[in-house]
């Protein structure tokens, strides 16, 4: 009688732990959603397929030997955290990629990669920091430290909101990451990918064998909310009033050669100007007028990202003036907008007409670095120069035999037509 009571009381006390146990797992997996079946490639889609690019066996996903290729998710992600496992063979390459696009390039760049590295093979002895496992490739380094034994599953985490990147590796962070604190032109130009606000997640395969199982992911919402401060940014319209703005008095070259006298009466004529046809409502700024009214910082700014969400209606016409020179093109028209009107020898058109319907918002992201130029549009790169891998030459509309000036005004063009603005933030850059 007593062995049964025994058993029993095993028995029960076993199925007590084990309910704690899986009632603690599915906390810590609360919200996650499987990627992978565990039988096939249902939800994904790989491009660049090189050799034998991908497989599914025995529960898992494999690279081939030999192969790979980005093989992405059907699915876009913004903020999330992604847990995975992968094992390696001797030397073993590949990545994670996230906020990608849909594209056979190379992602470490058009999007950004996780590096997953042997990086402990003599192989990598040379390799630079952001290349080590867990790395942002090319822009933020993990700690480097050692992977469980070839041929066992590590267990990775990473997450991503917003600007900011955190990567775990078997339970430790590697990496607690801020992609603002990537400041250099250089650098920036040659990963547009980082400023991606989603994308697709993928496996990204360098030819060496590796694979992969458990893939989920949980999406965190993030509420749009007007005027909104991004991490890192400074407001240049506050959502109530023209604070830190003014009207517009001719053009740099001008103003350079006028007396003081003279550009504070046109000052005080243009500010005028500016209280009649621009006006604040609801968060929104508006243009009412019918003239060429531009609306101009009272700073100037030399480097910086610029974000700001805009509206026009048929056959609308604005733009974005860059150190008071035109300008970043925003129009009704086939071309689309965000190039370089003005531009007469660089690159002035878009690469993609990425404006939503005439009537909806878009969301404009330009960087001004130097006299490059890039411009996001609806999260889209729409202006770059895809050969030189950096931005577009902004040329000086005023005097075309001088560069565009290191420090001016940012402008909003007034262009007969009716146009909103809101969300106009400023990140300045050195």
């Amino acid at each position: 009688m007593q062995v049964v009571i025994r058993q029993t009381s095993i028995l029960l006390l076993a199925l007590l732990l084990g309910g704690v146990m899986n009632l603690q797992a599915g906390k810590s997996e609360k919200g996650f959603v499987s990627l992978f079946d565990g039988k096939s490639l249902k939800g994904w889609t790989l491009l660049g397929a090189k050799g034998g690019g991908y497989g599914v066996k025995d529960g898992i996903i494999y690279c081939a030997k030999g192969g790979g290729g980005n093989l992405l998710t059907e699915k876009e992600y913004a903020d999330f955290v992604l847990r995975l496992e992968f094992k390696l063979e001797a030397a073993g390459n590949n990545g994670v990629g996230i906020r990608a696009p849909l594209t056979d390039k190379s992602i470490a760049y058009d999007g950004m990669e996780i590096q997953i590295l042997d990086d402990a093979d003599p192989k990598y002895a040379g390799i630079k920091p952001w290349q080590v496992n867990g790395s942002v490739y090319g822009l933020i380094p993990a700690e480097r430290m050692m992977l469980k034994p070839l041929g066992e599953w590590n267990e990775q985490e990473i997450t991503c909101i917003g600007r900011k990147i955190t990567v775990k590796m078997n339970g430790k962070v590697i990496l607690n990451g801020n992609l603002n604190d990537v400041t250099d032109a250089e650098v920036i130009q040659k990963h547009p990918g980082m400023f991606r606000e989603k994308g697709h997640i993928g496996l990204l395969g360098h030819n060496d064998y590796v694979e992969f199982r458990n893939i989920r992911v949980k999406e965190l919402a993030k509420p749009k909310i007007t005027n909104q401060l991004p991490d890192g940014f400074a407001r240049l319209f506050n959502g109530v009033d023209l604070s830190g703005w003014q009207g517009l008095v001719e053009n740099p070259p001008k103003r350079k050669a006028m007396p003081l006298s003279e550009w504070a009466v046109k000052q005080i004529k243009a500010d005028r100007l500016m209280e009649k046809n621009w006006v604040v409502s609801k968060g929104v700024l508006n243009y009412v007028g019918d003239g060429f009214e531009n609306l101009c910082t009272v700073r100037h700014y030399g480097n910086y990202e610029l974000v700001l969400d805009w509206r026009i209606q048929e056959k609308g016409d604005s733009g974005v003036y860059l150190r008071g020179s035109p300008q970043v093109q925003i129009w009704d028209d086939s071309v689309g907008s965000g190039g370089l009107f003005n531009n007469k020898v660089n690159l002035s058109k878009p690469l993609s007409r990425s404006d939503y319907f005439v009537g909806e918002w878009n969301r404009m992201r330009i960087l001004m670095l130097g006299d490059k130029v890039m411009v996001y549009l609806n999260d889209d790169l729409v202006t770059y120069d895809t050969k030189k891998k950096m931005g577009v030459t902004m040329e000086n509309y005023w005097e075309r035999d001088k560069p565009i000036y290191d420090w001016e005004q940012i402008e909003l063009q007034a262009h007969k037509t009716p146009v909103q603005f809101k969300n106009i933030f400023i990140r300045e850059l050195p």
